[in-house]
């Protein structure tokens, strides 16, 4: 289980069935930016703002610098390895099969439990929408699923709030349905759509920040640095806000299909984060500013986690109505509550329009993860069998869209965020500690990108992984070692046997007759 597929294997692997390289460095930052801006921004912002308050701009800049040096620990290990997998294809490399193969299980919280997430926020603006552009009100049991809350370690639904989040199944299928029939989208339509975005975002900027009140940042940080609880203060909301950042790994996993990838590969990473992190500030201070950010608090003045019953009933007040940590459509609000209802309801078309190209994203990582297990052995290769009219592997894609169309109709997005960001956090953990190893091991090794201070960069964002995991709400904490322990035992019971490195089966998939054809890298 401690067997390594060598770096020169992985590439000779890949040459066997090589991707087509179509992508320059304006395209792959174009695609970072689409993976970025999503529901994170979005959504999450009014879940970080019941976390912390004003203080999430600070969530910001401690999200997007744990960001910065995983992303530069991936420019490294990209670079020099252009090949799909991402962290799960790295570990593989340097650390052997059984944390690739733990790695790449954790890899499913982050792709197809951050598509349930994103469907979730699609669903509230949609919604948001329907109700004010429309006045069409939607029954409140099909628009959201049940609260939450823990019992020991047994989950509690409250049905009172909801019951099924009937406009994320749809999305999620929908997207499942286009990805199975083989719908492919050209680098033209993901610059649209990545457009669409920003210019949503700019045009909340404009609009937001010349009625900015300095009164609206006090108190800053009224749960303080690490708040009372698991996952609350200015910390909690980074974790949390982790989530907003995490789609530049889509960058490192269209390696494979990047020109010049020694090049393009960096500045895909760096440069899609840079603009993005900027985007995050000053859309968080144009919300903070315009309407205020406090947080709604318990009966007894405490403070409660979003999403959870406490916090419903606390928003279900009169007088908590209005607030931006109550809203489903954060942005969307804030333009209504500052006389800009029309703006605000293009912003929510805007999203409407272009949240459900990172769904595909996401679903579409998410089989490629798939893929590239059953390449090696580790899956059974039926589960990437390949439709004979779409050429697509559309029992992975159909049992993937499934699974997230469940997740998205029965929890709220904050609670699916923090999840996906526990798996996502393993992950960058791993990457950290394998360019450090990978110094060591093969110190003589061609590195066309080499991260700077890699003594310093690569501990710093190990570190800083374990930091924000720590903060993560408990439960979120716990959905790791036990979706970790299930992972174990199907390794044990079927990888371990079936692994080509193990058979000594390198290049085996590669020359399949039904291998699948390369595949293009969604919209964002």
């Amino acid at each position: 289980m401690w067997r390594v597929k060598s770096l020169d294997a992985i590439l000779a692997t890949a040459e066997k069935k090589s991707l087509h390289r179509s992508l320059g460095p304006v395209q792959l930052t174009l695609l970072g930016i689409g993976a970025i801006i999503g529901t994170g921004i979005f959504v999450l912002t009014a879940a970080a703002s019941q976390k912390a308050g004003p203080g999430m701009m600070w969530s910001f800049v401690i999200a997007g610098a744990v960001c910065a040096v995983a992303a530069l620990c991936y420019s490294e290990l990209a670079s020099m390895a252009p090949v799909s997998g991402s962290a799960y294809t790295y570990t593989y490399a340097v650390m052997g099969e059984l944390l690739a193969w733990m790695v790449g299980w954790a890899l499913i919280l982050e792709y197809a439990v951050a598509a349930s997430a994103v469907s979730v926020g699609w669903s509230g603006y949609v919604l948001g929408l329907i109700e004010n552009a429309l006045g069409f009100d939607w029954p409140d049991a099909l628009q959201a699923g049940p609260a939450w809350s823990m019992n020991g370690f047994i989950p509690s639904p409250d049905f009172s709030v909801g019951i099924i989040n009937v406009p994320a199944i749809i999305v999620a299928l929908g997207v499942t349905c286009l990805l199975m029939i083989g719908t492919t989208e050209s680098a033209r339509v993901n610059a649209i759509l990545v457009a669409v975005k920003v210019a949503a975002l700019t045009i909340f900027i404009v609009l937001t920040l010349p009625v900015l009140k300095t009164e609206n940042f006090t108190p800053f940080a009224p749960n303080g640095l690490f708040g009372t609880s698991s996952g609350m203060g200015i910390v909690g909301a980074a974790a949390s806000i982790f989530f907003a950042y995490v789609g530049f790994d889509a960058v490192s996993t269209a390696a494979e299909e990047t020109k010049n990838p020694q090049r393009n590969v960096p500045i895909g990473l760096i440069g899609s984060l840079a603009i993005c992190t900027i985007f995050y500030l000053l859309v968080a201070v144009g919300a903070i500013g315009a309407i205020g950010a406090q947080p709604v608090v318990g009966p007894a003045g405490e403070a409660v986690q979003p999403g959870s019953p406490a916090f419903v009933a606390a928003c279900s007040l009169a007088e908590n109505a209005s607030r931006l940590v109550c809203s489903n459509e954060a942005l969307a609000h804030v333009l209504r509550e500052i006389n800009w209802p029309v703006v605000g309801n293009g912003l929510g078309l805007a999203a409407m329009l272009a949240l459900p190209s990172v769904i595909l994203m996401m679903i579409y990582g998410q089989t490629r993860i798939f893929f590239v297990m059953a390449r090696d052995g580790l899956l059974p290769e039926g589960l990437t069998k390949i439709h004979p009219k779409w050429k697509t592997p559309y029992i992975v894609t159909l049992a993937t869209g499934i699974a997230v169309a469940i997740a998205g109709a029965l929890f709220p997005v904050g609670k699916l965020a923090d999840i996906s960001n526990s798996g996502t956090l393993f992950a960058f953990f791993m990457v950290s500690i394998a360019v450090l190893m990978l110094r060591v091991r093969e110190p003589n090794r061609h590195r066309p990108f080499k991260t700077p201070a890699v003594w310093i960069i690569a501990p710093l964002s190990a570190i800083g992984c374990l930091a924000l995991f720590w903060n993560l709400p408990h439960d979120a904490k716990m959905v790791l070692p036990i979706w970790g322990g299930v992972g174990l035992l199907i390794y044990l019971a079927y990888g371990i046997r079936k692994s080509h490195v193990g058979r000594g089966l390198v290049e085996v998939h590669e020359t399949d007759s039904d291998a699948p054809p390369p595949p293009v890298p969604p919209i964002s």
